[in-house]
């Protein structure tokens, strides 16, 4: 990857990490998922009236706003609202990569590998580790619902997998524009329902300016500016060479979430963290290197070519 697109990648991470402390910010004078659905409209408009819909079957479009763009931030925003620290949210919401793997593994027959496994290990045990911290810098039910929309997220991706299956090339950007337009109805009538039009009115009339620049943020940095250049990235380069580069979104998320919201994280905590990074890199890293026995059977294999 030239150094133009590794810095490219790494703006993106940071756009990325410092998505969760806007979210955090904007949750302080909107309900959740009016929040999420504010972000959608802001998402779609004007960029829908210049980017046409991607060549994916409306099904398959529904289905992936509903797991990837309603169920994903629907319940991490509700978990951040409800307890979650943003640095910490930043981390656990990466468990999506072990969802996707396990959703893949059941739905669309892919096969386990040894580093998936090992790194799913290491990555649940550090998970417990931090859910074992509970108390007012994190509460349970925040946890696990940062957990659920981690498991929408890798929903999604399942989905995304089997929509663009045979399809002709198009812009990641379309894709974000046109599944976040999808999903305003649905975010629109989950806060009807749940919050309420009164939230509706209180939200106009509480409105600050740290609300209006984290919805800026929210759509118009983390969601445009950010998928357009990852898609940018995965056009160029293999996906085996700039995903593992999302592993420093956590690093960049509880960073700044330190400096600029003034978290602060426990022993036990740091150490359920590392735990989750190091199971993420064997998951990410761990394919790249051969077993003894993989190695063996190479040689043997060779030795028999020769010989015939």
């Amino acid at each position: 990857m030239s150094r133009r697109d590794l810095g490219i990648g790494l703006i993106v991470v940071i756009l990325w990490g410092l998505n969760f402390n806007a979210i955090k910010l904007g949750l302080g004078n909107m309900p959740p998922f009016l929040l999420g659905a504010v972000r959608f409209v802001f998402v779609c408009i004007p960029a829908i009236f210049f980017l046409p819909r991607p060549p994916v079957a409306w099904r398959w479009l529904i289905a992936l706003a509903l797991t990837m763009n309603v169920g994903q931030f629907a319940f991490l925003f509700l978990g951040i609202k409800l307890g979650m620290p943003a640095g910490m949210a930043s981390l656990i919401h990466q468990s999506q990569a072990f969802f996707t793997l396990i959703l893949a593994v059941l739905f669309i027959g892919e096969r386990w590998h040894w580093n998936n496994l090992l790194g799913l290990i290491i990555s649940g045990g550090g998970m417990v580790v931090i859910a074992s911290q509970q108390g007012s810098s994190m509460t349970a039910v925040g946890f696990w619902l940062t957990i659920t929309g981690a498991v929408s997220w890798g929903a999604g991706n399942i989905i995304m997998r089997r929509a663009t299956q045979g399809v002709p090339p198009f812009s990641m950007l379309a894709l974000v524009v046109w599944a976040g337009a999808v999903a305003i109805l649905p975010m629109s009538l989950l806060s009807l329902g749940i919050e309420g039009f009164a939230a509706w009115q209180q939200a106009w009339h509480s409105v600050t300016w740290i609300t209006v620049a984290s919805i800026i943020y929210l759509a118009y940095f983390a969601s445009l500016c950010g998928y357009g250049l990852w898609g940018k990235l995965l056009f160029r380069y293999p996906a085996s060479m700039v995903s593992p580069l999302a592993l420093l979104v956590p690093i960049i998320g509880m960073s700044s979430a330190a400096i600029l919201l003034g978290e602060a994280f426990s022993l036990r905590q740091l150490i359920g963290a590392l735990l989750v990074m190091t199971g993420l890199v064997v998951h990410v890293f761990g394919g790249n290197i051969k077993l003894p026995n993989n190695l063996s059977r190479e040689k043997e294999e060779l030795l028999h070519d020769e010989q015939l």
